[in-house]
């Protein structure tokens, strides 16, 4: 059945290629919010919701491929089953998650600065390009790529660049133990605790810092969790698997209200006004910021992102009512020149005629 929707999909995209008809990518529609969707809303619909099905996974070799549109949550039960995990912990934001959406978006959760973004253990991909072409790029081990990984490229282009098919992704063993840790101090004071701890061997798997409490967890063998515990001190959160579920599923309450929505990565020493405890969430050691804002002018947007550009960082506007994100030039970090160049390269390469989600990304790609 499989082989006959790929086929149906590549057929699809040829007649959109030679109609010049843009195609909207659609998986479980989870992330439906992320990116601008302004010259999609008259695009006829690519569908992979019925594209499912763990091809192979082999629990010694720590890998799986699966098509794109395998449910996440399929994907992290029969990971679980089996004392393993998906190492980036991707957010779902919905029961209809696809694998395909998580890589496509490159969403990463709470582990992420510890152990890797999703692009780090992509280790392959099928795709179709805006040709109709099906390409395959890497394998599924870590060895086999030679000169650029071009299924890296796939991680965070939205599908502007093709159609995923198929993914084949690194997988990790679930920690012997986990434990978090409390503190209550000011923000200067969880960033000076957070930078000097990773400058030490301690197994720390996740932060975050939001209205005057930091929130460490350890994950590890069991006796060097208990030696980290020892060595940081805190006060121990019971429910603390519930918290960072809620963290990475954006159901805490500072995420629930309809206020636009910042996501701000930086160094996580770079002091700005803008980005204080009393707006902001921190995640990643500091390097992450979730910033809140009632203001839905352009001008808050691009101070934000020149500010974050100061930095050498770069802010996106993450969620947003349509008419918020109607004020925004772009919803992403707007490239320097020569970036911009690169992505259009990369872009008339794979998807000459520009058919794939354009858009979705920046306006000209």
């Amino acid at each position: 059945m499989n082989t006959d929707i790929s086929q149906q999909l590549q057929e699809q995209i040829q007649r959109a290629d030679k109609e010049a008809t843009p195609l909207r990518i659609v998986g479980g529609n989870s992330k439906a919010f992320y990116g601008c969707t302004s010259q999609l809303k008259d695009a006829e619909t690519l569908s992979l919701a019925e594209h499912q099905g763990v091809l192979s996974y082999e629990p010694t070799e720590l890998v799986i491929t699966a098509r794109a549109g395998t449910p996440l949550h399929v994907i992290e039960k029969l990971l679980a089953d089996n004392g393993q995990m998906l190492p980036f912990e991707p957010p779902a934001y919905a029961d209809s998650a696809t694998i395909g959406g998580t890589i496509a978006c490159n969403f990463s959760g709470p582990r992420r600065a510890y152990t890797g973004a999703a692009r780090d253990f992509l280790l392959g991909c099928k795709l179709i390009n805006g040709r109709g072409e099906i390409l395959s790029f890497g394998g599924e081990v870590m060895k086999n790529v030679a000169g650029y990984d071009v299924s890296r490229l796939m991680a965070g282009a939205m599908g502007t660049l093709g159609v995923l098919l198929e993914v084949s992704l690194k997988v990790l063993p679930v920690p012997e133990m986990e434990s978090t840790q409390l503190f209550q101090c000011s923000s200067i004071e969880a960033l000076d605790k957070l930078h000097a701890w990773s400058q030490t061997p301690l197994p720390i798997s996740a932060s975050s810092f939001h209205q005057s409490i930091l929130r460490v967890r350890l994950s590890g063998a069991d006796k060097a969790v208990h030696a980290a515990m020892q060595t940081i001190g805190g006060e121990n959160q019971a429910d603390a698997e519930h918290y960072w579920q809620q963290l990475k599923e954006q159901q805490l309450d500072f995420f629930t209200d309809a206020q636009p929505l910042w996501r701000i990565s930086l160094a996580s020493d770079a002091d700005i006004p803008e980005l204080t405890e009393n707006n902001c969430l921190f995640e990643w050691g500091g390097a992450l910021r979730w910033l809140k804002s009632d203001s839905d002018n352009q001008s808050f947007g691009d101070n934000i992102q020149q500010t974050a550009a100061k930095f050498d960082g770069h802010a996106s506007l993450f969620r947003a009512d349509d008419k918020t994100s109607g004020h925004q030039s772009s919803r992403f970090q707007p490239l320097t020149p020569g970036l911009l160049r690169i992505h259009k390269n990369l872009k008339q390469a794979f998807d000459p005629d520009n058919i794939l989600n354009p858009g979705r990304l920046y306006a000209d790609i």
